[in-house]
């Protein structure tokens, strides 16, 4: 096995400081020349009861979080203020429902980047952290190299 893989497959989770709050799972789909908009997705656990409030990326002018729903066979999607993250809880990001949404991209990307993408994450306190991820990037179909497989790694955190 590579050196990168294992590395790689040793940050499988990231951890948020006191809200104790773990990332696994995390990737963003790759774009195509000229497209302006992509998602995120992954599975968020808070050992603490918090809320996903906001979102940033250099490489995106809007950061949102985003629901997307089916009505009457017909798809809506909107911004969300938040989403809560009750206590020890899995909480999936996922096509097809909660996502962050990254718009106004300013580059393309491209399979097996390294998005960097930050959670602001509130507890029931009010006191909010940041944690910084590096988001690899799949495909429209979801194929990713071994090394992507292994996602959400942490890069630092902010409190």
């Amino acid at each position: 096995m590579k050196p990168i893989a294992v590395a790689l497959m040793a940050l499988t989770m990231v951890t948020a400081g006191h809200a104790q709050v773990s990332v696994k799972d995390a990737w963003v789909r790759a774009t195509v020349p000229q497209q302006k908009a992509t998602g995120a997705f992954m599975q968020i656990v808070s050992a603490k009861d918090a809320r996903l409030v906001g979102a940033l990326s250099p490489v995106a002018g809007v950061v949102e979080i985003h629901e997307m729903s089916m009505v009457n066979q017909v798809m809506h999607m909107r911004a969300v203020s938040g989403l809560e993250l009750p206590a020890g809880k899995t909480v999936e990001l996922r096509p097809g429902g909660y996502h962050v949404m990254l718009m106004d991209l300013k580059a393309q990307v491209k399979p097996d980047d390294l998005v960097p993408l930050m959670l602001v994450i509130e507890g029931r306190d009010g006191k909010r952290q940041n944690l910084d991820l590096q988001v690899p990037a799949r495909a429209l179909g979801g194929v990713s190299s071994p090394a992507s497989k292994n996602q959400g790694h942490q890069s630092n955190m902010k409190h």
